[in-house]
C-alpha cells in the first residue's frame, strides 16, 4: 500500500474569513444625539433601529425607530458608544453609509450620505437606492 503525502499543509485546515466590513458608522454629531435619544426614551431601549422603506416621490426612505429589543436578524453596529440596529433588507442599501445629525433654525434631522444613493425628490423625503455591490 502506497501513502500519499499531503504536504505540509493539512486539506482541512480553514482559510481565514475575511472580515464583515462595519454595515454604517456614525458621525461625533449623530453618535451623541443617539446617545441624548436613548438616554431620554420614555422606555427603555436599546438602540435606534434603521431602516430603508418603499415609498415617496424617489420611491425609497430612510427610517428611524426606537428599538427595545434586539432581533436575531438585526445587523448590530455599535459606533462611538452608541448601538444602531440595521433591519436586514435595508443591509445592501445602507452598505459604506455615514449616519450624520444636523440641526438649523428650521429642523433638526438625521442625515444619511450615503454611497449607494442614486438621487433624492426635490423636498428632501425620499430617496432612490441601489443596492451595494459585493466584492467575492
Amino acid at each position: 500500500m502506497t501513502q500519499i503525502s499531503s504536504g505540509s499543509t493539512p486539506a482541512s485546515t480553514p482559510k481565514p474569513r475575511r472580515p464583515r466590513p462595519q454595515v454604517m458608522r456614525l458621525t461625533d454629531a449623530a453618535a451623541q444625539r443617539v446617545s441624548e435619544l436613548t438616554q431620554r426614551a420614555d422606555s427603555e431601549i436599546v438602540g435606534l433601529r434603521v431602516g430603508v422603506k418603499n415609498g415617496g416621490c424617489a420611491g425609497q426612505s430612510y427610517t428611524v425607530e426606537y428599538a427595545h429589543e434586539i432581533r436575531p436578524t438585526d445587523e448590530v453596529v455599535e459606533d462611538k458608544g452608541v448601538k444602531i440596529l440595521v433591519d436586514p433588507k435595508a443591509v445592501l442599501f445602507l452598505l459604506g453609509t455615514e449616519m450624520d445629525y444636523k440641526a438649523d433654525k428650521m429642523q433638526a434631522q438625521f442625515v444619511f450620505n450615503n454611497p449607494n444613493q442614486v438621487s433624492a425628490c426635490g423636498c428632501g423625503e425620499s430617496v432612490e437606492l441601489r443596492p451595494a455591490k459585493i466584492d467575492g
